[in-house]
């Protein structure tokens, strides 16, 4: 059984009392509390200041008298203003990130009926944010007739507990913004556009839908939270499930889509019913539908036209009535002009078709989705992580500047936001973790130049002088770069650059013309070459 610890304020009107029999009489909240006959309490952490350090004795010989099993550890806490609230909340802050808690081998109650209103107030920011893990305490005195006891009640903050509030805040959620948005209050219009256009669509159609976008975008998330929505106005009763097609091939794909028979093929020991009949009454989310095989892009397009498929080693079809949703991070227009993909599955996929931006392009969201990545961060880790004001600044400033390449989208961000956090052990993100958790993203964008423009460009300019330059001159230059680099000196790159001018020229000295060129931006060959 665990202990019981309470910490509260030592009430500097409320605990006073006359010396003599009659202060029994006398409701005391610090005193009461250790008499309730239903609240064993273990451990009193009580806080004072060394004014009323005299008093604290006194309450502390009264609680040994009625409760002789409760420890009372007093705590001094001198305030020169205890009604200025940053005074209050920085030096409360400080005792609770200096307590050793153990919520594994203690019970916590936090007194809050005794102290000003601005330490009440402080206490429950504290306890709500968990850096005091443990419940509010709230007493009160018994009225019409003299009793030193009083009353009390707990208070668990925790509001996923409270079934009647947390509908109470979906509703509202839903209401204030768009539920496919998750509560992010995004600012890029034309994404918030799109969002609303796919919130009209799924809840009023059942057709396909086509999420195209590069890895990471959030179609996976997207998908879920349109699940979600179509579930919550009825008109979807059966499951949500998500396969990623990159990871089926061969048999493996058709039996993990349409299920097999046993004995259908070696290693097929009993029968298996397939994602497609695992998703009746719900919904199916194939991810990355483009890495299909020709095969199971037919028999997919059937069993979207006429809700019926045959699993493998069986005559008999089934049946399976699901909405679909298909995501991409490839051109599906150039894979079926190549023959990768059937044209006749592309048409049907094609009549709801939303392309979701990466993250880069996206710079006026990023703000926002930082405050949700902590905010998902103080959900799973049980602990509220802020910036400090310098730090927030230099980590938006980078974030949203050309030399953040978010190669890997909301992804990166989700990871990098994580990465600070967890490094954070007080609580507060400060400016050296930030130019560390940048010089991170730096060398693992500036990996991936080869592929990448902004990477290329952040690895020869640096993030400064990559800051300065229009978007308009972004492309030629990382264009410029590539060549460069895969040639051996400056005339062999140049002769590929200007191959086409350089036929109608008399002078053809394209060195001289390149190096012309790279000095409009401070850079040299060795500087490419590098």
């Amino acid at each position: 059984m665990k202990s019981t610890t309470v910490i509260g304020f030592l009430g500097s009107t409320l605990d006073a009392s006359k010396f003599g029999p009659s202060r029994w009489n006398k409701w005391r909240p610090t005193v009461g509390l250790c008499m309730q006959p239903d609240l064993r309490v273990d451990r009193f952490v009580l806080l004072h200041g060394d004014y009323h350090r005299r008093l604290a004795e006194y309450v502390t010989q009264d609680i040994r008298d009625v409760s002789p099993e409760t420890e009372v550890v007093p705590h001094v806490i001198n305030f020169e203003d205890a009604w200025d609230f940053e005074e209050v909340y920085t030096q409360l802050l400080d005792f609770a990130q200096g307590f050793a808690f153990e919520p594994e081998n203690e019970d916590y109650l936090v007194h809050i009926t005794t102290g000003t209103h601005v330490a009440q107030i402080c206490l429950f920011l504290l306890t709500e944010a968990r850096f005091i893990p443990g419940k509010l305490l709230q007493t009160q005195p018994v009225r019409s007739k003299p009793d030193p006891t009083g009353s009390w009640n707990a208070i668990d903050l925790d509001l996923s507990r409270y079934d009647s509030i947390a509908q109470r805040f979906a509703a509202s959620s839903r209401e204030s913004t768009s539920f496919l948005k998750g509560g992010i209050e995004t600012r890029n219009a034309a994404f918030n556009a799109m969002i609303d256009e796919i919130e009209q669509v799924a809840t009023r159609s059942s057709a396909p839908l086509l999420l195209m976008g590069p890895t990471g975008a959030g179609k996976s998330l997207l998908a879920r939270r349109i699940y979600e929505l179509k579930a919550d106005r009825h008109r979807l009763a059966g499951p949500f499930v998500e396969v990623n097609c990159a990871t089926l091939k061969g048999d493996n794909a058709m039996s993990a889509l349409f299920g097999h028979q046993k004995g259908a093929f070696t290693g097929a020991v009993a029968d298996r019913a397939g994602l497609l009949r695992s998703a009746d009454g719900g919904m199916l989310f194939l991810d990355e539908i483009g890495e299909l095989g020709l095969d199971e892009q037919a028999m997919i397009l059937r069993a979207i036209e006429e809700k019926r498929f045959l699993p493998m080693g069986s005559d008999r079809e089934v049946a399976s009535q699901f909405q679909l949703i298909a995501g991409t991070n490839l051109d599906l227009i150039d894979a079926a002009a190549k023959g990768t993909f059937r044209d006749d599955l592309f048409a049907r996929l094609n009549l709801w078709t939303f392309h979701l931006p990466g993250l880069a392009e996206r710079s006026e969201d990023i703000e926002p989705n930082i405050d949700f990545e902590l905010e998902r961060f103080a959900f799973a880790e049980d602990t509220r992580v802020t910036f400090n004001k310098e730090a927030r600044e230099r980590y938006v400033a980078f974030a949203t500047s050309p030399a953040a390449a978010w190669s890997g989208n909301f992804r990166n961000l989700s990871a990098s936001i994580t990465r600070m956090a967890t490094l954070s052990a007080d609580g507060r993100i400060n400016r050296e973790t930030v130019d560390l958790e940048v010089a991170r993203l730096q060398r693992s964008w500036t990996t991936e130049a080869g592929s990448s423009d902004k990477g290329r460009l952040l690895a020869v300019l640096g993030e400064e002088r990559l800051s300065r330059l229009d978007p308009f001159d972004l492309p030629q230059l990382a264009e410029v770069i590539r060549v460069c680099r895969r040639n051996p000196n400056l005339s062999a790159a140049g002769r590929e650059l200007f191959c086409v001018s350089r036929q109608h020229r008399r002078s053809t000295n394209d060195a001289d013309r390149l190096r012309k060129y790279l000095a409009r931006y401070d850079l040299t060959w060795a500087d490419i070459r590098q």
